[in-house]
C-alpha cells in the first residue's frame, strides 16, 4: 500500500446554490473561491502558511439531477486516499459495504469511487495521480483546515472493524460519554484524525461529519448566524481542550466548526 493509504485528502460540498454557499463559507471560515470552468466545479482555497499564498482545501459542485430526484440533500463528503481504487472497491463489497458510484477516472486528478459502509455512511475514495511537488503538510488545528472527521454509526465496533480493514485505521483511545456510549478516537499513521460514536435517535441514518477549523469559535458563530446558517448543537467544550459547534448552512448542509479558543 502507498504511504497515504487511509489518509483524508479532500472534502466536497454538494449544494443547490453554489454562489450563495460559496459566499457563506468564505465569510464564516475565511476561504476564497476559484471557479474551474472546465469541470463546472468550485475550489475553496485557504491560506498557505509557508509563503502567504493560497491552496485548495475543498471543492463544491451542484447536486446532480439524478441525486436531486432521489431527494439527496446538500451535504459534505470526505475523500480518503487509497493505493488502488478498484482493489479497495472490491474489498468494500467483500466486507458488506456498497458502491454508490463505481471507479472512474478524473483527467489529471486520479481515479475515484463513492462507497458506503455496511450501515450506509458514505465516503469517497481516490487514488490520486503522482504530484511533482506534494503539498506541504499543515496541522489540522490551523484555521481554514479540516480539523476532524466524525462517524455517527449504527454499530461502532462493527463500523470500526470495517474501516480498520479497508483503510488501516487504528484505535487511538476510547472515551466513555455516559448515556451516549463510547466515543472511539481513531488514528491514521499514529495521529488521531477522527472519532466514531453511536448515531443519535434524531439522526435518520449513519453518516460522516466534517469539522472545519476556525480561529475563535464565538466569532465564527456570529458570522455563521449573520450569513443565514443555524446552530443545531453547541457551542461546547471537548477534550483537547477545544470548542465545537454543529450547524446547518443556508442551503441545508450539515457541518461543524472547531477552534482552540472561544
Amino acid at each position: 500500500m502507498s504511504e497515504e493509504h487511509g489518509k483524508f485528502i479532500w472534502t466536497e460540498l454538494m449544494t443547490t446554490d453554489r454562489a450563495a454557499a460559496g459566499a457563506f463559507y468564505c465569510a464564516v471560515v475565511g476561504w476564497t473561491t476559484v471557479e474551474m470552468a472546465a469541470f463546472d466545479y468550485t475550489v475553496f482555497e485557504t491560506a498557505r502558511p509557508e509563503d502567504d499564498g493560497r491552496v485548495g482545501i475543498a471543492g463544491m459542485m451542484s447536486i446532480p439531477p439524478e441525486l436531486l430526484a432521489e431527494n439527496v440533500p446538500p451535504n459534505w463528503t470526505a475523500y480518503v486516499s487509497v493505493s488502488d481504487c478498484d482493489a479497495t472497491v472490491a474489498r468494500v463489497e467483500a466486507l458488506g459495504g456498497a458502491i454508490r458510484r463505481p471507479p472512474e477516472d478524473i483527467p489529471d486528478i486520479g481515479r475515484f469511487a463513492v462507497i458506503a459502509d455496511p450501515h450506509g455512511a458514505v465516503l469517497c475514495i481516490m487514488t490520486p495521480l503522482p504530484m511533482d511537488v506534494p503539498p506541504r503538510a499543515v496541522p489540522a488545528t490551523t484555521p481554514g483546515q479540516f480539523g476532524w472527521y466524525e462517524l455517527y454509526a449504527d454499530d461502532c465496533e462493527a463500523a470500526f472493524a470495517f474501516y480498520a480493514d479497508v483503510f488501516g485505521w487504528t484505535v487511538d483511545h476510547d472515551m466513555d460519554m455516559g448515556d451516549l456510549g463510547i466515543y472511539r478516537i481513531f488514528a491514521y499513521d499514529g495521529q488521531a484524525v477522527g472519532g466514531m460514536m453511536a448515531r443519535l435517535p434524531q439522526m435518520p441514518k449513519a453518516h460522516w461529519a466534517t469539522y472545519i477549523t476556525v480561529d475563535r469559535l464565538d466569532d465564527a458563530i456570529s458570522r455563521l448566524v449573520a450569513g443565514g446558517g443555524s446552530v443545531v448543537n453547541g457551542p461546547m467544550e471537548v477534550p483537547g481542550p477545544a470548542y465545537i459547534v454543529n450547524a446547518i448552512d443556508p442551503q441545508g448542509a450539515f457541518f461543524s466548526l472547531v477552534a482552540s479558543a472561544r
